[in-house]
């Protein structure tokens, strides 16, 4: 019993310096692949960048260039009107009646035309510089994000097999090897290795399920269908239900299961006569294990073939959604931008008004003095003269 003991802690020390040098392996890869996948991004994020501030530099330029302009046209405008205020308020302080009655209508003749003159007052774009980094970022991201879940399938699919590694070898140079899967632990100690392959998360199985509950009949969902109900078939291989009526991959599938399972008996059965019985093991059934286990892993790769030809419909499916979601945040951010610029226009207008509101209201009320000649038709030149001498004595007394 002591050496028996002594055996078991031998092989359990092996194994898990063993499992030590997968974990670091396994580590090391992820660490490199983590780096690989941000420096490519970081490349791409960088060129997206220099862009994008190109884009900004560009509206910056275009934008100062046209409200300089619009500037520079309004400065020019300012003192012409402020000149022919002054000239206006020193004309009704200094005239006589016979000169404003001479150049009281040619005066305001000239005022009305300079206020018709289409002036361009209101801005003709907003001050607002938009490159939309964010949905250009994603943009960017998405061919990189897209290419991390691939990784990871390509670099499971190396790992398709029988599930025995080399460094797993039992002490002494023993030709037995330990099937590290989840669902065969190693004997002694009681120590579960970690997986080859993950298991499906909950996250995507919930993910699963609410997409198939939604009814949707899109070609992914049809696959993920069939996948679940081969899952499903799979899960009760050995209950005798579920043969009939499937579909030949599904029976292939399963067949495959019930043979991988028999294979892990069979390993863990020799397992335990060598490391406990001290059973004589022959090389046959060792070199018929192995040689079911490489056919099992053609038939494998050949359904994840399968399934992987199916990544070209998908990412065809995918993109168009990706531009399609795209289009329509693009179209939202225009509808927001449009009422967003009719908003400062209005506002623009608003501002405009009130400050232009004076002006309009002193010569209204001028107007207001000149009108009334004309409604009395009988004497128009006598009422005309009656009023401007009127506003003549009115400027004088001021």
């Amino acid at each position: 019993a002591v050496k028996e003991l002594q055996t078991s802690t031998r092989e359990a020390i092996v194994l898990l310096k063993a499992m030590i040098e997968e974990v670091h392996n396994s580590a090391s890869e992820e660490e490199e692949a983590i780096n690989s996948l941000f420096s490519r991004m970081q490349e791409q994020l960088s060129e997206r960048k220099k862009t994008l501030l190109k884009a900004v530099q560009s509206q910056h330029e275009e934008k100062e260039k046209a409200f300089k302009e619009q500037l520079a046209h309004l400065a020019s405008l300012l003192p012409t009107l402020q000149i022919h205020l002054v000239t206006c308020s020193a004309f009704l302080s200094s005239a006589n009646k016979a000169e404003f009655l001479d150049l009281g209508y040619q005066l305001m003749e000239r005022l009305q035309r300079i206020v018709k003159l289409p002036h361009r007052l209101r801005p003709a774009q907003t001050s607002k510089i938009n490159s939309e980094y964010r949905a250009e970022f994603a943009r960017c991201l998405e061919p990189l994000l897209m290419l991390s879940p691939r990784r990871s399938m390509v670099g499971s699919a190396s790992a398709i097999g029988p599930g025995i590694t080399g460094a797993n070898m039992l002490p002494g140079g023993q030709c037995s090897k330990t099937l590290m899967v989840p669902s065969c632990p190693p004997v002694g100690n009681k120590m579960s290795s970690g997986p080859l392959v993950r298991k499906p998360t909950m996250h995507r199985y919930i993910s699963t399920k609410v997409l198939l509950a939604e009814g949707r009949e899109t070609p992914f969902a049809e696959h993920c269908r069939n996948y679940e109900n081969t899952y499903r078939v799979q899960s009760a291989a050995g209950d005798g239900t579920g043969w009939h009526g499937r579909a030949r991959l599904m029976q292939r599938l399963q067949m495959l299961q019930t043979e991988i399972q028999g294979l892990k008996d069979q390993v863990q059965e020799l397992h335990r006569d060598l490391t406990k019985h001290h059973s004589l093991i022959k090389t046959e059934i060792m070199s018929e294990i192995l040689q079911k286990s490489l056919q099992m892993d053609v038939q494998i790769a050949a359904h994840y073939s399968a399934v992987e030809m199916m990544r070209s419909v998908f990412e065809e499916v995918w993109e168009e959604t990706y531009q399609r979601v795209a289009n329509e945040q693009e179209i939202y951010e225009a509808q927001l931008h449009d009422l967003l610029q009719l908003r400062q226009e209005n506002s623009c207008l608003t501002t405009i008004t009130k400050q232009i509101a004076p002006y309009v209201r002193s010569i209204a009320k001028v107007k207001e003095r000149l009108e009334p000649r004309l409604q009395e038709p009988r004497e128009p030149k006598e009422e005309q003269a009656q009023m401007l001498i009127k506003i003549s004595d009115e400027s004088e007394a001021a």
